[in-house]
């Protein structure tokens, strides 16, 4: 009867899982995104306008602010990345556009020094915290010194205080840092687009403390899916899912 039992309770049991994760992926959660230009389209969508100024958190070697350009031939973008590999990418990259400012800092809470952890040099999973990723056999132990930034200070100081139309955060966790370092800046941000997942467990931070943050500065909230977007309306635990997601929050009093 035992053995009976096993041979159906497994194949069940592997059925509930791929039906979970195919439940979650439909629903964005791990979806990530299929390109950057599909989340160009659905940032641009909510803007409704071509943007004048935007800014790229997280630059790696420039393919977000690449597809901006491409999409937009007349804005001002910055783009904010401490790897010293990276930069000297997006320096040679954009050389000849004096549209892009290429900005070496690190955007967190507070304008100082920071330290940069990587598994190799320019790695796209560059991050301020030293991540445990063992688990996927990947070591973590580059270090790098850079300098901070938060952002309302870099605001203040270069930019004059001007409407953020658009705002691209990629920083491997340090997300909501960076949101806590916008200070007023945030009342001029009109969309913003963000990555939530497995980096958050390193951060320790939780889908809650973005929900909170954004409904307490007036944004509604966004999941992009593989059918498009899916409004957040309220907050719910299943939403704590690690696993590459990306967000769109746009600022009601730009809507």
């Amino acid at each position: 009867m035992e053995r009976i039992h096993n041979t159906i309770a497994r194949p069940l049991f592997n059925l509930a899982c791929i039906a979970e994760i195919v439940a979650a992926y439909v629903q964005g959660k791990g979806y990530g995104t299929s390109s950057i230009k599909q989340e160009n389209d659905l940032v641009l969508k909510h803007l409704g306008r071509s943007p004048a100024l935007a800014i790229d958190i997280g630059g790696n070697i420039g393919e977000y602010t690449a597809e901006i350009r491409r999409r937009n031939p007349n804005v001002e973008i910055f783009t904010f990345e401490p790897s010293a590999t990276n930069i000297k990418k997006l320096n040679q990259r954009f050389a000849n556009d004096k549209k892009i400012t290429i900005i070496p800092l690190a955007v967190s809470d507070n304008t100082g020094e920071g330290t940069l952890f990587s598994d190799e040099e320019g790695s796209g999973l560059g991050s301020l915290i030293q991540r445990k990723l063992d688990y996927f056999n990947i070591d973590f132990n580059i270090k790098e010194p850079v300098k901070t930034i938060r952002f309302e200070d870099f605001w203040n100081a270069n930019l004059n205080n001007r409407i953020l139309d658009i705002v691209k955060m990629d920083i491997e966790g340090y997300e909501l840092a960076a949101l806590n370092g916008f200070g007023k800046a945030i009342f001029s941000t009109n969309v913003i687009q963000f990555e939530f997942g497995g980096c958050n467990i390193d951060t320790r931070t939780y889908f809650q403390d973005f929900w909170n943050y954004f409904k307490d500065h007036n944004f509604d909230l966004f999941r992009i899916t593989p059918f498009g977007i899916q409004s957040i309306k309220k907050y719910k635990i299943a939403d704590e899912y690690f696993s590459t997601t990306n967000y769109i929050a746009v600022n009601r009093k730009y809507k």
